[in-house]
C-alpha cells in the first residue's frame, strides 16, 4: 500500500512538472494566433476571437527569415559536428591514452568549465577579428567548435569501457586512431547523442556571440533576428511568438529522433559521475 502511494505520489509530482513545462508552449502558440491588442489586454483571453495565420507570413516578410534559418542551421550543424570530432578525440586521449602530463592538463581543462563564458568574449572577438571572420557565419561558429564540458563528458564514457578492447585491438594491429574510430566511437553513442543534442540546442539559441561578431541583417541567426523584433515603446508579440514557434521546430525534431539515445547518454552519464 505505501509503495501504491509513493507512486501515485511520484506519478502527481511528474505529472504537475509536465503541466508547468507545457503551458508555456501551449500558451505560445495561442499568442501567435492573436491580434496585438489580444496579447496585450488584461486579463488575456484564452483563445484568440480570430485566429491570426496571417502572424505566420508577417514573420517571413518583416525579416530575412529564410537566410536567417539557414545560417542558424549550418551554425548549429557546424558546431555539432566539430564538438562531436574534436571533444571525442580530446576525451579519448585523457580517458585511454597515457602521456606526460595529461592529470595536469586534464585539471585546466576542468578549472575551464568554471569560467563564466562571458569573460572569454572580448578574447574570442579578438581572435575572430584578428583572422579577418568578423560579419560572417564561420566567425559565430569557431568559438563553439569545441568545449571543456564536451571533452569531460565523453572522456567519462572512454574510461566507463574496459581496457581489455584496447589490448585486443592493438593485438589485431590497430593503431590509436583506428582504435578511437573503430572500437571506442560506437560504445559510447550514448554520450555522443547527449552531446550532440545540448550542442545543437545551445547554438541554435545562441543570441549573445552572434549579436557580438554580426552586423548583417543576411549573415544573422535566428535568435538575435527575432530579438530586433521588439523595440522601446512596442513589441508585435504575436508575430514574435509566431517566429519562435517556427524556429522551435528543428529543435524539437532533432531531440525526438535522439531521444533515446540522449536519455541513455544523460543516464549513463550521471551513473558514471
Amino acid at each position: 500500500m505505501t509503495t501504491r502511494r509513493a507512486s501515485i505520489g511520484s506519478h502527481a509530482v511528474l505529472a504537475v512538472g509536465a503541466l508547468v513545462m507545457v503551458v508555456p508552449f501551449i500558451w505560445q502558440i495561442i499568442t501567435s494566433l492573436k491580434t496585438i491588442g489580444e496579447s496585450t489586454q488584461v486579463p488575456p483571453g484564452l483563445w484568440p476571437a480570430h485566429p491570426q495565420w496571417s502572424n505566420f507570413d508577417q514573420v517571413f516578410t518583416d525579416l530575412p527569415f529564410g537566410s536567417m534559418f539557414l545560417n542558424t542551421a549550418l551554425v548549429a550543424v557546424g558546431r555539432t559536428v566539430a564538438q562531436l570530432l574534436f571533444c571525442s578525440l580530446a576525451g579519448y586521449a585523457f580517458a585511454r591514452l597515457r602521456f606526460p602530463g595529461r592529470n595536469i592538463i586534464f585539471a585546466v581543462f576542468l578549472a575551464l568549465l568554471m569560467v563564466p563564458s562571458y569573460l572569454l568574449i572580448i578574447p574570442q572577438y579578438q581572435v575572430i577579428q584578428s583572422i579577418g571572420w568578423l560579419n560572417t557565419v564561420q566567425g559565430i561558429m569557431l568559438p563553439g567548435m569545441f568545449s571543456a564540458f564536451g571533452t569531460f563528458l565523453l572522456r567519462q564514457f572512454f574510461a566507463g569501457l574496459p581496457p581489455s578492447l584496447d589490448e585486443a585491438a592493438r593485438i589485431d594491429g590497430a593503431n590509436p586512431l583506428r582504435i578511437w574510430w573503430s572500437v571506442m566511437l560506437p560504445l559510447v553513442r550514448p554520450g555522443l547523442a547527449a552531446l550532440a543534442v545540448l550542442t545543437f540546442l545551445w547554438s541554435w539559441n545562441d543570441l549573445l556571440w552572434p549579436l557580438v561578431v554580426i552586423t548583417s541583417p543576411d549573415k544573422m541567426t535566428l535568435s538575435p533576428g527575432l530579438a530586433s523584433l521588439q523595440s522601446q515603446f512596442t513589441t508585435n508579440y504575436p508575430v514574435l511568438m509566431a517566429g519562435a514557434l517556427v524556429a522551435t521546430v528543428p529543435v524539437i525534431a532533432v531531440f525526438i529522433v535522439l531521444q533515446r539515445q540522449f536519455i541513455e547518454g544523460v543516464a549513463a552519464a550521471g551513473n558514471k559521475g
